[in-house]
């Protein structure tokens, strides 16, 4: 993941957000939601918060085991994210549409295009992810194998507006 997250600039960069939206819908959120950086490292936090930002990522996947192993719980559909760039400075703010979790080999290429990375095909989601989740393995005792299960994770970015290929709407949160 990324490095010491900035609590200072992710609760303006929240409170920046609310305050875009009607008092009645505010009222409802989190304090804060979870805020986290794609991938293992700050250059690829850095690289995959830019394809969400741009709107090219819209998929992410986790090793079931390792939310397991951390006692975490899975995102649910309607989770609110702050997506963290590799300083721990936030990026954007997504939200979680659909969850499913299944095996390695279950992937589809359409997931392998939405995920955004490499040449978007499934030959590289699967060799990419391969040695990623071979790491959390190792750390985990486990090996990797082709039915390991990934919680994979559609989402959209909400904040902020004009990213990507189209504006969302504050209303549709």
């Amino acid at each position: 993941m990324t490095g010491e997250m900035n609590r200072d600039k992710v609760t303006a960069f929240w409170n920046a957000y609310r305050s875009k939206l009607p008092a009645e819908r505010s009222a409802g959120l989190p304090e804060t939601p979870d805020a986290w950086g794609f991938g293992n490292s700050p250059q690829m936090a850095d690289e995959l918060g830019a394809l969400a930002l741009a709107g090219i990522k819209t998929a992410t996947c986790g090793l079931l085991w390792e939310y397991e192993a951390e006692n975490e719980p899975l995102p649910k559909p309607g989770d609110l994210s702050i997506i963290l760039n590799g300083a721990g400075e936030p990026l954007c703010l997504i939200e979680t549409l659909e969850v499913q979790v299944k095996p390695f080999q279950d992937v589809d290429a359409q997931f392998a295009y939405d995920e955004g990375e490499g040449d978007r095909s499934l030959a590289y989601w699967r060799a990419a992810h391969q040695h990623f989740f071979s790491l959390y393995c190792a750390r985990l005792g486990r090996q990797p194998e082709m039915d390991m299960p990934l919680v994979c994770e559609r989402f959209r970015v909400i904040y902020p507006l004009n990213v990507g290929k189209k504006q969302e709407n504050l209303e549709a949160v």
